[in-house]
């Protein structure tokens, strides 16, 4: 093994993306298990990749400012392919669409993930939030999450710390809410940039179980993130932690969208994100 990949940090290792020169939207990579959630990597990981191509793109325009992933089939461990293609630029945005492929037993490319991007250039404006932080303790007051099962190896890559909302220890049916307050950072301190951020988003587990108190499967159909940051702020973060909150809105006919958001521990909001769900009884 080389000493590179050694030491170099799980996530970077899950998001290793080889480029082809023949085709500047072309990369190619493998996963991991060090990310993997019961039947392929953690949706958040997947969405991060996306995210990795585009930013690695030659042709890119300014700085992410949303992103949108479809899972059309679950992600299978092995190599796959990445497409990234900007349609459309304009003065100061960018609109892209993204793919993932992996081939079938006749190695025949199948696609498995869609998703569309829009890059901009921001200037400086007139700026308020109207969606302060929630108070709430301090990260040291708040005792860590313990890992998960080995099936999912994902959780064990982060340092969660449920300040309300945690997993249901009794699951009897008996839930009243669906909101989830944490904070939240890599297990394996990484400097936080656009990539990590997308896949935090993706963080919180479904909804529908802490609203019912009740194990159904579940699972993303549909994720957008919303980037209310640059790089250069994601930089002043650095390691430190993210307060996230999480919370549903409508459980219906097999599906529930889940709306999070993101902030610094300095309070500025970072990201925000809204998913559809699908849901067995």
């Amino acid at each position: 093994m080389h000493t590179e990949s050694m030491t170099m940090h799980p996530f970077d290792q899950a998001l290793a993306l080889e480029h082809s020169d023949l085709q500047a939207g072309l990369f190619t990579g493998a996963t991991t298990p060090d990310y993997w959630n019961m039947v392929g990597p953690f949706g958040g990981t997947t969405a991060a990749l996306l995210m990795q191509a585009l930013l690695r793109h030659p042709e890119r325009l300014g700085e992410p400012i949303a992103l949108t992933v479809n899972y059309a089939a679950a992600i299978v461990a092995g190599p796959f392919e990445i497409r990234a293609t900007p349609v459309r630029t304009n003065r100061s945005t960018q609109h892209w669409t993204l793919e993932i492929r992996q081939p079938d037993a006749e190695g025949r490319p199948q696609l498995n993930t869609t998703a569309t991007a829009v890059t901009a250039l921001r200037r400086d404006t007139w700026g308020a939030t109207d969606l302060p932080m929630p108070a709430v303790p301090a990260p040291e007051a708040v005792e860590r999450m313990s890992i998960g099962p080995k099936a999912v190896a994902w959780i064990a890559q982060y340092e969660m710390r449920p300040v309300s909302g945690s997993i249901p220890t009794q699951w009897d049916g008996r839930g009243d809410h669906s909101e989830t307050r944490l904070w939240l950072r890599d297990a394996q301190p990484r400097a936080l940039d656009f990539a990590s951020l997308t896949a935090m988003s993706d963080i919180f587990y479904p909804r529908v179980w802490l609203r019912r108190a009740t194990v159904v499967p579940a699972g993303t159909v549909s994720i957008t993130t919303y980037f209310h940051c640059t790089a250069a702020q994601l930089a002043e973060v650095g390691t430190g932690h993210l307060l996230g909150r999480a919370t549903g809105q409508q459980f219906a006919q097999g599906f529930f969208d889940q709306s999070a958001q993101l902030w610094s521990q300095a309070g500025q909001l970072l990201a925000t994100s809204n998913q559809i769900v699908y849901y067995k009884e």
